[in-house]
């Protein structure tokens, strides 16, 4: 049987008209206990993002014609016959597959890796939803480090500078990174690469100083997220949190965050509350980042011992390795560009704890 491929890209499925991706099969293990699975394979068009999308395609250089195979939900084990494409005609791809990352933690908040496709269920605006693709391999991933140079950062950028290489060592060789620094403005350090001794020189010739412009950074981050090698895709915020110095506000970013394909998370550097003497702006750094990483189905993580720091981003980098994947076809199929509400549950297996769940809290709907 195959494995399920995540890792492709939507432009490279496009150009190969079609993908199959049937569901895997694993055997994997909570804390050394065994947990087998038993998966009935399927095809399934699969897309790198949680959304529904309608592509036009005109082929206008290719002088000879191209078939295109199509997915039948009701037969997964034949295809019918292709339409023969023209040169100049233009050729429609409804995509009709939701996407949506899932990390399952422990009352410990360790990963629980295992569990099967009936331990899920997936609900869309209350409405429950028929899983048809499940997958828990490790795929290349596409990452922005966002951190944090404002003068506030002084006597912690060793750490978070530290941090942010731990976490680039948990890289796997597909895996692509870019790297923004921000105070006062944002501005992009280095572009996509995998050489991790380039994104190395390029951070530790940075020095802290003025002020902070968190949202825009957040912005350059996920607009760089747009030439992305990789379906799977994360941004990783280091920061003491707070914003003084953007031009995008929160309204802004929370926008743009619902509508990108991208995880966030971040690292928060904060004071004990009672010892923090700083602006309003400042004061509200942990909930803004707790905000907008819940939004994605990503996570905020909070450091008051910055000797913390390395740990944190080696753990958040594990488990950007080690989730879930569901696939299912939404049973609302109106391009209304409408907020779609999205809630997983858990019916875990006998024996285990009381599980938690983080996952994308929705999407917006294709308005065409």
């Amino acid at each position: 049987m195959e494995t399920t491929s995540y890792s492709k890209d939507l432009r490279k499925a496009i150009q190969q008209w079609a993908t199959a991706a049937p569901i895997d099969r694993h055997g994997r293990y909570y804390h050394g206990d065994p947990v087998k699975s038993s998966l009935v394979a399927t095809r399934v068009f699969f897309v790198p993002f949680i959304s529904l999308l309608f592509f036009g395609i005109v082929i206008s250089k290719s002088p000879a014609p191209a078939v295109a195979q199509s997915v039948v939900p009701d037969d997964v084990k034949h295809d019918t016959p292709g339409q023969v494409i023209k040169q100049g005609q233009s050729v429609h791809i409804d995509v009709d597959l939701a996407l949506v990352n899932v990390t399952v933690t422990d009352p410990y908040d360790r990963l629980v890796t295992g569990l099967e496709p009936d331990n899920f269920r997936i609900f869309e605006d209350n409405i429950e939803q028929e899983l048809v693709n499940f997958s828990s391999e490790d795929v290349p991933i596409s990452i922005g480090v966002i951190l944090d140079f404002s003068g506030s950062m002084a006597n912690k950028l060793g750490k978070a500078k530290e941090a942010a290489l731990q976490f680039f060592k948990t890289a796997n060789p597909q895996d692509e990174f870019f790297l923004v620094g921000f105070n006062e403005r944002a501005q992009l350090l280095s572009p996509f690469t995998n050489n991790v001794e380039d994104l190395q020189s390029r951070m530790l010739s940075a020095s802290a100083k003025g002020k902070t412009a968190l949202l825009d950074a957040i912005y350059l981050g996920l607009t760089q997220m747009r030439g992305a090698a990789n379906g799977k895709r994360a941004l990783l915020i280091i920061s003491d949190g707070g914003d003084n110095n953007s031009r995008y506000n929160e309204k802004d970013i929370k926008r743009l965050v619902r509508e990108a394909a991208t995880q966030l998370y971040s690292v928060g550097i904060f004071e004990p509350f009672e010892y923090r003497s700083r602006t309003p702006e400042e004061l509200s750094g942990p909930s803004l980042l707790a905000e907008v990483t819940e939004l994605t189905g990503g996570r905020a993580f909070t450091v008051e011992n910055i000797n913390e720091l390395p740990d944190i981003a080696a753990k958040i980098g594990e488990e950007l390795r080690n989730q879930y994947i569901l696939g299912y076809r939404p049973s609302n199929k109106s391009h209304d560009a409408r907020w779609r509400k999205i809630r997983v549950k858990l019916r875990a297996p006998k024996g285990l704890p009381p599980l938690s769940v983080y996952a994308k809290t929705g999407y917006y709907a294709p308005s065409l």
